[in-house]
C-alpha cells in the first residue's frame, strides 16, 4: 500500500448502454438494456434508468422484460464500444505510461508516472476532475466514475461508491475506516458461495472479517483464498499497475436459441470454434498447450473438460480434434444450450508437426478439412433462420433517409428510426425486410495510414 493516493481507477458508467444513448438521441434519459434479445438472452449492461426497475447485468432478458417492459432492448454494437474504448485508453496513456486496462470500460492508471508536481490529495483530486471532463469531451458525452486510493483495491472500491459520474478520493490512512462497514462481498473473490460460507460463520462485514485471525480464515475458505482475504480486509494490497496484461487464454463460445441434441452438429460447432480460436492464436503469434471445452446443459449445469498437450500448438485441426474428443465423454442427451472452446497455457512459440501426421496439419489458409465442418453450415443456417435479418439496435443506412438504427423487425418488416449522435430524435419508417434501398451499416475498416502511431517508449 502506498503512502499517497496515487492509484486511479476509471470506470465508464453503464458503458454499452451509455454508448447506445449517446448514438440514439431518442433513447436519452430512457431505460436501455443491451444484451441478448431472445428468450435465452442475458443482460450485458442496463442504463441507470433501467436499473431503477431492478434490471441488472447477468440477469436473463426474460426477467428484465418483466421488470421493465418499456425499456429499449438492443443487441450489442461492438464496433461502437471498441471505438469509444480506444478513445479513452489513448487519453489515459497520455496521462501516464502505466495504464492497465481491465476491460473495454475500465482501467487503472499509475499517477506516480503522470508528471504531477506532487501527489497530495488536493493535487490528484484536481487532476482526476480534469480527466473526467476530458473523457466526456473526447467521447462525445460519456461519463466516467473515478476512484483514487493508495492501492488498486481501494481505488476500485472508491470508483463504485457514488456512481454514476462521480469522483471519490480515499485519503491515505482512512482505508480501513472506509472498508469496515461494507459487506465482505466488496472484496475481490468473495462471490455468493464464499459470502454464504462466511455468513454462516458470523462474518458479514469487512470489520467482521478483519477480526478473524489468519488460522481461522484458512480453515474457513482454504489456503489460497484465505491469505488474500486476510490482507485485503486490512487494506493491504501491493499489486503494481501493469501496463501490459498478459493474455491467459483465447476462447470462443456460442449460445443457441434451441437446445442442441445432435452430437454430429455439436462436433461441427466445436470444430468451427476451434478454427476461430486457432486463427486468433496465429494472428497474435501465440500457441497453447491446454484445450478446454465448455458445455452448458439444458438445465444450466455448466461442464468444463480439458486436456494438456506436451508442447504448444496453434493448429486448427489439433485444437478441433481434442475438443471433439473431450465432448465424447459427456452426456448431452438432454440438450445443450452453450458450447465453447478455449486454449490456455499460452506461449510465443510452436512445436511443428506435433503428432508427426500430415493429416493433422492445417491447409495453407489454416482452415479445417472439409469433413471436419460437415454439418456446421446446417446448424448455422437453422439458427439464422430463426432470427430476423435485422437486429434491434443495429446500424443501418437508407439511400434517401440516410443513417439510422433498427427499432424492431418481424413478420417480414423492419422498422427504423433515422437519427445519429449528432442529430435530434429522428423519424420512424417501416420497410419490407428485402427493401433494396436499406442495408446494414458499419464503419470502414481503418487503413494503415489511419492507424494511430505507436506509443513512445516509457
Amino acid at each position: 500500500m502506498r503512502k499517497q493516493a496515487s492509484v486511479l481507477h476509471l470506470d465508464l458508467d453503464a458503458f454499452f448502454a451509455s454508448v447506445e444513448q449517446r448514438d440514439k438521441p431518442s433513447l436519452r434519459g430512457k431505460p436501455v438494456v443491451v444484451g441478448g434479445v431472445g428468450g435465452r438472452g442475458v443482460v450485458a449492461t442496463a442504463s441507470y434508468e433501467a436499473r431503477r426497475y431492478g434490471v441488472r447485468s447477468a440477469m436473463s432478458t426474460r426477467e428484465a422484460r418483466s421488470r421493465c417492459p418499456h425499456a429499449a432492448f438492443l443487441t450489442g454494437r461492438f464496433h461502437a464500444y471498441r471505438e469509444a474504448s480506444d478513445v479513452v485508453m489513448r487519453l489515459l496513456r497520455e496521462v501516464s505510461p502505466l495504464v492497465e486496462p481491465l476491460s473495454l470500460d475500465e482501467a487503472f492508471v499509475d499517477l506516480e508516472r503522470a508528471g504531477l508536481p506532487d501527489l497530495e490529495v488536493a493535487t490528484v483530486t484536481a487532476y482526476a476532475a480534469d480527466l473526467r471532463e476530458r473523457v466526456a469531451v473526447a467521447t462525445g458525452g460519456l461519463t466516467a466514475s473515478i476512484g483514487l486510493g493508495t492501492s488498486k483495491f481501494i481505488a476500485k472500491v472508491a470508483s463504485d461508491l457514488e456512481k454514476p459520474d462521480a469522483l471519490v478520493v480515499v485519503p491515505p490512512g482512512t482505508e480501513r475506516d472506509l472498508l469496515r462497514p461494507m459487506s465482505v462481498s466488496v472484496i475481490p473473490g468473495v462471490g455468493p458461495v464464499t459470502a454464504e460460507r462466511l455468513r454462516r460463520a458470523g462474518i458479514q462485514t469487512v470489520a467482521d472479517l478483519e477480526a478473524v485471525d489468519l488460522a481461522e480464515l484458512l480453515r474457513l475458505v482454504g489456503q489460497a483464498q484465505g491469505t488474500g482475504l486476510h490482507a485485503l480486509a486490512r487494506a493491504h494490497d501491493d499489486r503494481p499497475v501493469v501496463a501490459e496484461r498478459e493474455a491467459k487464454s483465447v476462447s470462443s463460445e456460442g449460445t443457441y436459441e434451441t437446445d442442441l441434441t445432435d452430437r454430429r452438429l455439436m462436433e461441427g460447432l466445436l470444430t468451427r470454434q476451434a478454427g476461430e480460436v486457432a486463427a486468433r492464436l496465429r494472428k497474435h503469434g501465440l500457441s497453447g498447450r491446454t484445450v478446454t471445452i465448455k458445455v452448458r446443459l439444458h438445465d444450466f449445469t455448466t461442464l468444463n473438460r480439458s486436456t494438456t498437450l506436451p508442447e504448444p500448438t496453434d493448429s486448427t485441426a489439433t485444437v478441433a480434434r481434442l475438443a471433439r474428443a473431450l465432448l465424447t465423454d459427456l452426456d448431452t442427451s438432454g440438450g445443450v444450450r452453450l458450447l465453447g472452446v478455449g486454449v490456455s497455457g499460452l506461449a510465443d512459440w510452436i512445436q511443428d508437426d506435433l503428432f508427426g501426421e500430415s493429416s493433422d496439419t492445417d491447409g495453407a489458409d489454416g482452415a479445417p478439412e472439409e469433413d471436419e465442418v460437415l454439418g456446421v453450415d446446417a446448424v448455422e443456417a437453422g439458427v439464422k433462420a430463426r432470427r430476423s435479418v435485422y437486429a434491434p439496435g443495429q446500424d443501418v443506412e437508407h439511400d434517401e433517409m440516410g443513417r439510422g438504427w433498427v427499432w424492431g423487425s418481424g413478420r417480414g418488416v423492419v422498422t427504423v428510426r433515422f437519427e445519429t449522435a449528432g442529430t435530434p430524435p429522428g423519424p420512424v419508417r417501416s420497410y419490407a425486410l428485402d427493401e433494396p434501398a436499406l442495408r446494414p451499416w458499419r464503419p470502414a475498416e481503418p487503413t494503415e495510414n489511419d492507424m494511430p502511431a505507436a506509443d513512445p517508449p516509457a
